[in-house]
C-alpha cells in the first residue's frame, strides 16, 4: 500500500483545502480525518463507509473474538478484565484519573514522546482541543471527558511532521478505527492506543440542549455521565452532584440530540484499542479496564502498583429491561420525576450489575442504533452492522420498520 509519504505534494495541498462535505456525510463523527492529507485513505478508513472491525482486530491484536463466547461477543479481543481504581485519585479527574496516570507515566519514562489528548479551549469547557501533549502537565489539563464530537485526528500531520517515533493515542472507537487504518503512514516505531468506551456524542449545540432540558443549572455542569444506577450525574462547580433518573429524561426532547454516528455506531466498547478504561463494566465508584493485548498489558503494569483492584462480577438479567425499554425509547415515554424516581431505586436494587449492566447497555443502544440504520440507510444495514452486533440484537424482537 502507498505510503502517506509518497502523497503528490498537490494531492496533501488539496485535502488540507477541502472544505466540502465529508464522504460520510450525515455520518460524519469528526474524528478529524478530513481534516488531513489523510482523508486520501478515508474511504478505506471511516467507521461509517466501511465498517472493518473484525479485520482490524485481528491486525491489532492478532486474533478475533470468538463469536460463542458472551464476553467476546460483548466486549471484544481481551486477556483480561477487571475493576479498578487509583489508591491516591487525581483531583479534579472525572473518576480517579487512571487513563491520565497512564499517560503521565508513559511521557515520564521516556516510552512515548507524545499523547493525542483533548483539552479544551479557552472559551468554552466543553469544546474539545486536540492536542499532541508532550509534558504530564498537558496530559493533565486534558482531564475529563469531553461530551461532544472531537476532531482528534486532525493532528495526525504534526505527528509525522514532528518525526515523532513513539506515540500515545487516547480515544473513542470511530477515532480508533480510522486511526488503526493509517497507522502503518505514520512513520511511527510503536503506538499504544488507550480507549474510552464511548456511546451518545452529540455536537456542541446538541449539548447545550441536553444540559438545559436535564439540568437543574445547565451553566456550571463540570462534567456528566450515565451511570450504572440508572442516573444521570452531573459534578458542577462547587463540588454538587446532581442525580436525574434515567427514565425521567424527556425522551421527546432529546430524541434529536444524539449525533447521526453515534446512532449508527456499533463500537461501545472501543474493540480496537491496546488497553480500554471505563466504567461500564465495574461496580459503582469503581473503572473497568479491558486489557486486549500485550501492549495493553504493558501500558497496564506501568501503574498496577498505585490501583486499588477486584475481579469483575455479574449479577442479574438484563433482558425484560432491555425489552422494555425498546417500545418506550420508540414512543419516546418519560415518566413523571417521581415514579422514574422510584423506579430507579427499584431497578438499582434488583436490576443488572457489572458486566450485565454493561451488556444492558451495549443491547439497549444497539437495538436502538439498528433500528436507526434500518430506518435511515437501509441500503447500509448488512455491510455496516457487524456480526457481533447482529448476534446481539437478534435476542430481542424489534418493531416492524
Amino acid at each position: 500500500m502507498t505510503s502517506a509519504h509518497s502523497i503528490p505534494k498537490h494531492k496533501k495541498a488539496k485535502a488540507l483545502k477541502s472544505s466540502s462535505p465529508r464522504p460520510a456525510k450525515e455520518l460524519c463523527s469528526e474524528c478529524g480525518l478530513c481534516d488531513t492529507y489523510y482523508i486520501h485513505y478515508v474511504k478505506e478508513a471511516c467507521a461509517f463507509l466501511n465498517q472493518q472491525i473484525a479485520e482490524l482486530e485481528q491486525q491489532a491484536h492478532g486474533g478475533s473474538r470468538n463469536l460463542d463466547s458472551e464476553d467476546d461477543l460483548y466486549f471484544g479481543v481481551h486477556q483480561n478484565m477487571m475493576a479498578a481504581r487509583k489508591k491516591q485519585p487525581i483531583p479534579g479527574a472525572q473518576w480517579t484519573g487512571i487513563v491520565s496516570t497512564i499517560a503521565c507515566e508513559m511521557l515520564e519514562r521516556g516510552i512515548v514522546e507524545g499523547v493525542v489528548c483533548v483539552q479544551n479551549t479557552k472559551e468554552d469547557r466543553f469544546q474539545p482541543m486536540p492536542i499532541v501533549a508532550r509534558t504530564p502537565e498537558e496530559v493533565l489539563a486534558a482531564r475529563v471527558n469531553k461530551p461532544t464530537l472531537s476532531p482528534n485526528l486532525s493532528v495526525l500531520e504534526q505527528i509525522e511532521h514532528s518525526g515523532m517515533k513513539r506515540l500515545l493515542a487516547i480515544g473513542v472507537g470511530c477515532q480508533i478505527q480510522a486511526l488503526r487504518s493509517v497507522q502503518d503512514k505514520l512513520g511511527l516505531e510503536k503506538l499504544y492506543v488507550l480507549g474510552t468506551p464511548c456511546v451518545d456524542n452529540v455536537t456542541r449545540a446538541g449539548l447545550q440542549k441536553f444540559l438545559e432540558t436535564t439540568s437543574k443549572s445547565p451553566d456550571t455542569v463540570v462534567h456528566y455521565e450515565f451511570m450504572q444506577d440508572f442516573k444521570v450525574h452531573f459534578k458542577h462547580e462547587d463540588g454538587s452532584v446532581e442525580k436525574v433518573p434515567f427514565f425521567g429524561l424527556n425522551t421527546k426532547k432529546l430524541k434529536d440530540v444524539f449525533a447521526p454516528s453515534c446512532l449508527s455506531c456499533f463500537d461501545y466498547v472501543n474493540s480496537l484499542a491496546d488497553l480500554v478504561v471505563g466504567y461500564m463494566g465495574a461496580p459503582f465508584g469503581w473503572q473497568w479496564i479491558v486489557v486486549r493485548n500485550d501492549t495493553g498489558q504493558e501500558m497496564l503494569d506501568l501503574v498496577m502498583d498505585k490501583l486499588d483492584t477486584e475481579p469483575v462480577m455479574s449479577r442479574g438479567d438484563r433482558h425484560q429491561a432491555v425489552q422494555q425499554s425498546i417500545p418506550a425509547y420508540e414512543k419516546g415515554v418519560t415518566l413523571p420525576m417521581w415514579a422514574a424516581k422510584l423506579m430507579g431505586v427499584a431497578i438499582e436494587k434488583i436490576g443488572p450489575k457489572g458486566l450485565e449492566y454493561a451488556r444492558f447497555s451495549i443491547d439497549s443502544h444497539f437495538t436502538r442504533n439498528y433500528l436507526y440504520v434500518k430506518r435511515h440507510h437501509p441500503e447500509k444495514l448488512e455491510a455496516h452492522v457487524p456480526e457481533f452486533a447482529k448476534r446481539i440484537v437478534s435476542q430481542y424482537k424489534l418493531p416492524e420498520v
